[in-house]
Order: C-alpha cells, then structure tokens, then sequence
C-alpha cells in the first residue's frame, strides 16, 4: 500500500533501517491491530517504509498451506476474479482488511497532522497470494530487507 502521492510520510530511511515518524508508528500499530478485529488472521513479516507498506497476512480456515494457514498475502492476497463486482468484493475478507486499516490509520494520523479528512493513503493496493512455500519464503525475506535496498524516487 503506497501513501497518496508517494509521500515520504512515515519516516527515512538511515544506514540501511528504517526510521519511523509518529506517523509511521500509528501505521505501524495499526497494521498490528489487524487480528483483534479479524480473528481467522495472523500477521507475519511485515516492514512501514517511507512511502508504502508491505507485510503478510495469513488467513485461517480457507486452505491448508503452512502450518494449517493460507498463505494470503498481505497486501498480497485475493483471486483474480471479477474486481468490479461489488457483491464480490463485499464478500472478499483482504479488501475488509484492508479498508478497515486504512481508514483508521488514516484518522489518527490526520487526528496528529490536524488535517481532518485529508488523504493518507492511495486508492487501491497491490495483491498476490502466496502460493507456496518457497514463494513464502522469498517474500518473508524480501520484506524486512526492504530498507537495505531502498533508492527513494
């Protein structure tokens, strides 16, 4: 998930590790809410960068993969079906997830910046479901390495 406009809202990047703004930490606390309101979720890798997010979300009960979980991505889950279905999409768990971390994310942070209704996050996010065990672990090791690699645009 990218910030709206790329803006390097949640920290910078120092010696290789990721320095978090207030900003960056309540996206931070956020993201680690997620299985208080979605109980079938467990959270996995997951790293706030400058401008974007990446992380992994495991869900409970649709397939077994790894240890009796679905390996759906963090913002890297959900079938390639009909997106513009809205019926489809109400019925999607990641798109749930999703909206409901961004939307509180974005309310305290506009709550800290005193911009109320202002946009933090951009439309949409980039998803892929993990397919296997090998992809799991490429991904689960490309995540925290994120900061080592950044070239910010």
């Amino acid at each position: 998930m990218c910030t709206k406009d790329r803006e390097h809202l949640f920290g910078k990047i120092e010696n290789g590790m990721m320095q978090l703004t207030e900003a960056g930490e309540i996206a931070s606390e956020c993201w680690k809410e997620i299985p208080e309101h979605f109980p079938n979720t467990k959270l996995d890798e997951f790293i706030v960068m400058p401008d974007h997010l990446h992380g992994i979300i495991l869900i409970d009960g649709q397939r077994e993969l790894m240890k009796g979980f679905v390996l759906g991505g963090a913002i890297q889950e959900s079938p390639r079906l009909d997106r513009d279905d809205p019926v489809w999409r109400r019925r999607m768990l990641l798109p749930k997830i999703i909206g409901r971390f961004k939307q509180n994310s974005a309310k305290q942070i506009n709550i800290l910046r005193n911009s109320p209704g202002l946009p933090v996050w951009q439309r949409g996010y980039h998803d892929r479901i993990i397919r296997d065990a090998d992809s799991f672990s490429r991904i689960r090791q490309y995540i925290p390495a994120n900061p080592s690699r950044w070239t910010p645009p």
